[in-house]
């Protein structure tokens, strides 16, 4: 027979009074630093891709393994990171990952950099890189579990997705900023506005990220010791991520449907260079645009789902959206149609195949839990950072075996293969 005990308050942390409910609002702030500090090396290295190959004397091949170094990097290393977030708190993982992210990228910069006609090899170029990725990962998994620990069920969609516009605003910023850097300076002032980023996040992290030792609600209702807070009997525990196959069907759709957008991040420059023969100028505001357009959709998505609680629909269904938009462009392409229409398609297929990032994590790691969320996410980011090292290096060989309207085809195909690995409504 169960006995209940009078109703008692859930003690509170000194330090509650000086974090307060308004506090979660700098928590996000930090997430979006933190991803967008990364994202502007991982998806902004990738818009000096003109400049990289002729600076470094590279071939397309060659371009594709230093453009997939970092995301290999980041590949091996997600979960772990994730992993030791879920053990020691979101603070200690992020203050070391992007101090340690600063460095190495401060390393690129003073031995890895073409310098009075001296090139680096290829292979220290893709080691820094990877240096880059192995400890800017931990950004990903740590921000991400703060946002659903400080975050509500009926706002981690929302936030989850402010969140998530980290990636492509860090990436707008690097594609308005660093190809200009590259093209007239060279890549030593690439890596080092890239490191100065790295450390004003790290700063932040260390003034505003602390874990949530309690919830606004625990600190003001009561709880009765046999049915839990609010008198609801506590759910049974969730089963680990890595034995969770739910879990693992959508890291497999996550990482699959990242290909087609890594597609367009990684050789969008190039393609419009080389198949559009459009300047500067223009492929910079091609990809600005691109990633504008994706912040706006990712924070329009999670406020959606949050409003609609759709998010399986919604996931099932970008996957259509994005297949469409990759056998627009790859049209568009073969029929070699004006520079304009190449860019506004390729726009229009990178927004598409953007905006479901936040939906799909907040997804993931409510049903991981948020003990768990740490993991969930770094075995999804596992599987995106391994298709970032992967396309790369397999797109010089599908061009070279057949044309763009084919890769952009390929990628449209891959899109839609994640579909019915997305949970049903």
């Amino acid at each position: 027979m169960t006995t209940s005990c009078p109703a008692v308050p859930v003690p509170v942390p000194a330090t509650a009074p000086a974090l307060g409910d308004a506090h979660r609002w700098k928590v996000l702030a930090v997430g979006v630093a933190a991803n967008a500090s990364f994202s502007a090396a991982a998806n902004g290295m990738p818009t000096t891709a003109i400049w990289l190959r002729s600076g470094y004397h590279l071939s397309n091949t060659q371009l594709g393994v230093a453009l997939g170094a970092m995301g290999l990097g980041v590949a091996l290393t997600e979960l772990p990171w994730g992993m030791a977030t879920d053990r020691w708190g979101d603070r200690p993982v992020l203050l070391t990952g992007l101090l340690g992210t600063m460095l190495a990228l401060l390393t690129l910069l003073l031995w890895i950099t073409p310098a009075d006609g001296a090139v680096p090899p290829l292979w220290a170029l893709a080691a820094g890189l990877a240096l880059v990725g192995v400890l800017g990962g931990s950004v990903n998994g740590a921000s991400g579990r703060a946002v659903m620990r400080w975050f509500g069920a009926g706002e981690r969609g929302f936030a989850m997705s402010i969140r998530q516009t980290a990636v492509p605003l860090g990436g707008g910023l690097g594609a308005l900023v660093l190809p200009s850097l590259a093209s007239r300076y060279g890549f030593m002032p690439v890596f080092g506005a890239l490191a100065l980023v790295c450390g004003l996040s790290a700063f932040f992290t260390w003034r505003w990220m602390h874990e949530p030792d309690f919830s606004a609600e625990a600190a003001t209702e009561p709880q009765n010791a046999s049915t839990g807070l609010f008198g609801i009997k506590p759910p049974p525990p969730l089963q680990g991520p890595l034995k969770n196959r739910k879990v693992w069907r959508m890291v497999a759709a996550i990482g699959l449907l990242c290909v087609p957008q890594f597609a367009v991040l990684s050789y969008a420059t190039v393609f419009l260079h080389d198949h559009g023969r459009l300047g500067l100028a223009a492929i910079t505001a091609v990809m600005v645009a691109l990633q504008a357009g994706a912040m706006v959709m990712r924070i329009w998505s999670g406020r959606h789902t949050d409003r609609h609680a759709n998010r399986p629909a919604y996931l099932r269904g970008s996957a259509l959206v994005a297949l469409a938009s990759f056998i627009v462009l790859g049209c568009i392409a073969w029929l070699q149609a004006p520079g304009w229409l190449l860019m506004a398609a390729v726009v229009a297929a990178g927004i598409a195949v953007s905006a479901w990032h936040g939906v799909a994590y907040t997804e993931l790691a409510t049903e991981a839990g948020g003990a768990n969320a740490g993991t969930a996410l770094g075995m999804a980011n596992t599987a995106v950072y391994a298709g970032l090292f992967l396309t790369p290096i397999a797109i010089p060989h599908l061009l070279a075996a057949s044309s763009w309207p084919v890769v952009w085809w390929l990628a449209g195909l891959v899109a839609l293969a994640t579909r019915p690995l997305f949970p049903k409504a």
